[in-house]
């Protein structure tokens, strides 16, 4: 009777064996490269603000503590700028590792596609993709106070240029001549501009201080002008409306809880709104993002509905990432490590370009923003499907 000499297919267990192998490759490297990355950010960083820090510590508390807490915010800023890359790296370190000392070939041998052996990093990429995503919705916005301030303004208490704004609801003019404090959301000698409708008591409202109060029971958002100087005689006026509807304009004449100098500036834009070169919106979440998206005073542009539509298509972006850089290396010959790496950043560089001129196109008003966050997906899906395809065969 003829024998075969045809491998075996292992069974669950042999499977088993192997995918633990390959996870703990996997997330060794991925471990390495970001605290690595990490740690060099910090320590770079660190020393380049430490007076601040010891400066802002003489009153605070512990330096260490202090460091501690401002690294810990960062670090989730961090994870979520690095972590697709640091994936892809980590995938394609350990394809390349096990193809070097011949373990590749010998589980080919044993009768495992090679499409198989990388499914635990697939598996494991996509929970890194969730964790992404949980940062980016969840942990990043519950600390964006603390990550919209830099080093160099701690404690919230250095002065920003304000950017004059339009509440499109209302037609009110947000701006002033002093500077804007991000531990009081307070402005300072802020000069708003009333639009037609609302300049019955002047063209202009001038005070001292206005502070941002967000929406109470009773009470709709705005700015509580303090030490208000101009017009000087707006405390003799009632409250005013826009075309009959609720005031927007509050005096103390008919508001009780104003002080006879002091008036109430109705409007749903925000301090952060008012702050130059603020990175709140990048910091909100997409449910943040949307509800923006839906306030009549913001009358957000194509840069901020481009990014609405960035957030949704970047887990998918960070997948395709991922399915165009293994293929590169399971089916070449090459067992270098360096040359793996050196493959792998040449083509996040060239995905981050494509991804990064689209959004530029979209926020530039060249592309519709729809079509700008969803075109590198056209691009690099069908590229990512044509690679993977040898894999499964």
């Amino acid at each position: 009777m003829a024998t075969t000499n045809a491998p075996k297919t292992p069974g669950i267990w042999g499977f088993l064996i192997v995918d633990r192998y390959m996870l703990r490759q996997f997330v060794q490297t991925f471990l390495i490269c970001f605290c690595s990355l990490t740690g060099l950010y910090i320590v770079i960083d660190a020393f380049t603000n430490l007076e601040e820090f010891i400066t802002y510590s003489r009153d605070r508390g512990s330096l260490m503590v202090i460091m501690g807490e401002y690294y810990a915010y960062r670090t989730l800023s961090f994870f979520d700028s690095t972590s697709h890359v640091i994936t892809l790296i980590a995938a394609m370190f350990t394809v390349t590792w096990i193809q070097r000392h011949n373990e590749l070939t010998a589980l080919e041998a044993a009768g495992i596609s090679r499409w198989r052996i990388v499914k635990p990093l697939i598996a494991v990429a996509m929970i890194i993709i969730g964790l992404k995503v949980a940062n980016r919705e969840i942990f990043i916005p519950s600390v964006r106070e603390s990550l919209s301030s830099n080093a160099q303004d701690l404690g919230g208490s250095r002065g920003k240029q304000v950017v004059p704004r339009y509440d499109h609801r209302t037609g009110i003019l947000l701006r002033a001549s002093g500077q804007a404090y991000a531990n009081e959301k307070r402005i300072e000698k802020p000069d708003f501009q009333l639009p037609r409708g609302l300049d019955r008591i002047g063209s202009r409202i001038v005070s001292e201080h206005a502070y941002y109060k967000p929406a109470e029971e009773g009470r709709p958002s705005g700015y509580l002008m303090r030490e208000v100087s101009q017009p000087a005689d707006f405390a003799e006026y009632p409250s005013l409306a826009l075309n009959g509807g609720p005031p927007i304009v509050l005096t103390p004449k008919d508001t009780p809880w104003l002080a006879p100098t002091d008036c109430f500036v109705v409007s749903d834009v925000s301090y952060e709104y008012l702050v130059a070169n603020s990175n709140w919106q990048q910091l909100s979440s997409t449910w943040d993002l949307i509800q923006g998206l839906q306030n009549s005073s913001l009358n957000y542009g194509a840069k901020e509905r481009t990014a609405i539509h960035s957030r949704v298509v970047q887990p998918v972006l960070d997948l395709t990432l991922l399915f165009l850089g293994l293929p590169l290396v399971l089916t070449g010959s090459n067992r270098n490590v360096f040359m793996a790496i050196g493959v792998c950043l040449a083509l996040v560089v060239a995905f981050m370009l494509v991804v990064m001129g689209c959004g530029i196109l979209g926020d530039s008003y060249l592309l519709e923003p729809s079509l700008a966050a969803w075109l590198p997906l056209m691009i690099f899906v069908p590229l990512a499907i044509a690679l993977s395809l040898p894999l499964r065969s």
